[in-house]
């Protein structure tokens, strides 16, 4: 999808966030408290990304990256880790292995079960709830 289409069929958030890298606010998101069940997608090209019970509780929590949704793991394949510099920082970006788009970040997370958790953007995701 060339960058007409997307400005077409994303929000203006959306499109910052997925298409340069934006964050969107925390605690004023979609999904970063959502409890339901089911699978989380993409929201540019509709891949699955993480299932439901691999969310974490970003409400409250020692980790200090709170109000984003965060996962403990993504679907195997689903996504691809790129070297992220910016803010006078390194850190791990998460980007949708189908089209690119710009997910979130990946931290050390001594509290998730995997020592990692996905902080991701809720204007990045759509989300399929369990039938």
């Amino acid at each position: 999808m060339d960058k007409d289409e997307l400005k077409k069929k994303l929000t203006n958030e959306e499109y910052h966030v997925t298409q340069e890298k934006g964050t969107e606010i925390p605690f004023q998101n979609k999904y970063w408290d959502s409890k339901e069940e089911g699978g989380y997608t993409c929201k540019v090209c509709g891949a699955m990304l993480f299932a439901s019970d691999k969310k974490l509780d970003t409400s409250t929590g020692p980790s200090g990256l709170q109000g984003w949704p965060a996962f403990d793991e993504a679907i195997p394949g689903s996504i691809k880790f790129q070297d992220d510099n910016s803010m006078g920082m390194h850190r791990t970006e998460v980007v949708c292995a189908n089209c690119g788009a710009h997910l979130g970040h990946l931290f050390d997370d001594a509290h998730a079960p995997s020592g990692k958790h996905f902080c991701v953007n809720s204007c990045s995701l759509d989300f399929e709830k369990k039938a």
